[in-house]
């Protein structure tokens, strides 16, 4: 070895040398490692037994621990980078794939499933939660899933009120409720009590009912239960939200017409879908009424349509712009639309029972549908919202059996 590379090495170990003269006697010692590598094979295979290379030729050949640190950490780094973008490169390419079969998946069609999924959450909660109306939007996610959402409302006097969250969560199809209450409330308050007089005599003859039912039970403000001391101890400026008990069934167009000439409105109707025998049945208390609102939640097919414009986005994705108009129903009328609507809307919670399960978990869909085919729609109560003074003149109604008081706001009526 010359003595000129001597002092290159010297001078590169103790790191004087430039960034080009160091990877030029880099280059050089790798030449080194390989000829002393090859020499080294040559001599193994000629002698029989191992035998140490000389103590001088690592010196001329062999590289410093400091170089050998370096060349091993820095293939432990390159590793390390390849293997993190391989695993990076390998999740978004799942990410697209699976944002493609999702958007797939919950968008095609007319109606895709992503309205018909809403469609059915949007019955359900008609159906099971009293004066509550929630406006549904939706969101596709990656990794299959969707969420469907909204404001939960209540209508309290001549206003909206949200009173909670709701989320429903699908992964493929597999739906997730997720309900978030303001100040605590459940809707604890929906208590309605079904009345014991039979089908025939309910309804067909109003004037005759009240008269019978006039024999069994006195009709006089102290025959009546409720929330009728607290309604009294409301401020007069107020309106309120009550739950209100019939003692007999009505019709739909009879009820409508009770409210006609009344300073309130009925917002909610509850639906006689017999006992419920998987709570022993019997019982005239009910927790978990089964009814419809005043006016429909309309279904996507309801909808006439005037006008259509569809624009591609992208590879899989359009702007729809359409116009049209749901039917027309009147205040106080209508209630065979409204009773049909109804049973459709029972029908479209059987084909989606996993959702009807999840949003409605306390109705019994399948025989609730029955009950009404064979008996018709029955109103035994219903969700009456106005002015507190004028919610006290039904205490004096002979047809009024209870009534529990629900949310209450300041004044906000229109005449």
């Amino acid at each position: 070895m010359s003595e000129e590379f001597k002092q290159r090495l010297k001078d590169y170990a103790d790191g004087k040398l430039t960034d080009e003269e160091k990877n030029e006697i880099e280059r050089e010692m790798e030449k080194l490692e390989e000829y002393q590598t090859y020499v080294n094979e040559m001599m193994d295979s000629e002698r029989s037994s191992d035998v140490r290379p000389p103590h001088a030729a690592d010196d001329q050949t062999g590289l410093s621990p400091k170089r050998e640190k370096r060349i091993v950490r820095r293939g432990k780094w390159r590793a390390r980078i390849s293997n993190t973008m391989t695993v990076i490169s390998a999740f978004l390419a799942i990410l697209v794939i699976s944002s493609i079969i999702t958007a797939l998946f919950y968008g095609v069609g007319d109606p895709s499933r992503n309205d018909k999924y809403r469609d059915a959450i949007a019955s359900a909660i008609s159906i099971s939660k009293p004066n509550i109306d929630v406006r549904l939007n939706s969101q596709v996610r990656t990794f299959f899933r969707q969420e469907v959402y909204g404001d939960m409302d209540k209508q309290v006097g001549s206003e909206r009120v949200t009173i909670g969250e709701y989320t429903v969560n699908f992964l493929f199809g597999l739906p997730t409720v997720d309900v978030n209450w303001n100040n605590g409330s459940s809707g604890s308050s929906q208590i309605f009590y079904r009345p014991n007089s039979q089908p025939e005599t309910s309804s067909a003859n109003p004037e005759k009912a009240r008269k019978e039912q006039s024999k069994e039970q006195p009709d006089s403000s102290s025959a009546k239960s409720g929330d009728w001391a607290r309604l009294e101890k409301l401020p007069e400026g107020t309106v309120a939200e009550a739950y209100v008990s019939f003692n007999r069934f009505f019709t739909t167009d009879e009820l409508l017409k009770q409210f006609e000439n009344r300073n309130m409105e009925a917002v909610w109707f509850a639906v006689d879908t017999g006992p419920d025998e998987r709570f022993g049945g019997g019982d005239d208390v009910i927790s978990n009424p089964v009814g419809f609102p005043s006016y429909p939640v309309w279904h996507h097919d309801d909808l006439t349509i005037t006008s259509y414009k569809e624009e591609k986005r992208g590879w899989f994705g359009k702007i729809v712009s359409s116009g049209g108009h749901y039917p027309s129903i009147e205040t106080y009328g209508d209630g065979e639309l409204r009773n049909e609507h109804f049973i459709k809307s029972l029908r479209l919670l059987q084909e989606y029972d996993l959702i009807a399960n999840g949003v409605a978990p306390f109705v019994d869909v399948d025989a609730s549908l029955a009950y009404v085919e064979q008996n018709g729609v029955r109103l035994y109560g219903a969700v009456i919202t106005g002015p507190v003074k004028e919610l006290l003149t039904l205490r004096e109604v002979s047809w009024v059996r209870d009534l529990r008081v629900g949310e209450v706001r300041l004044w906000n009526w229109t005449e």
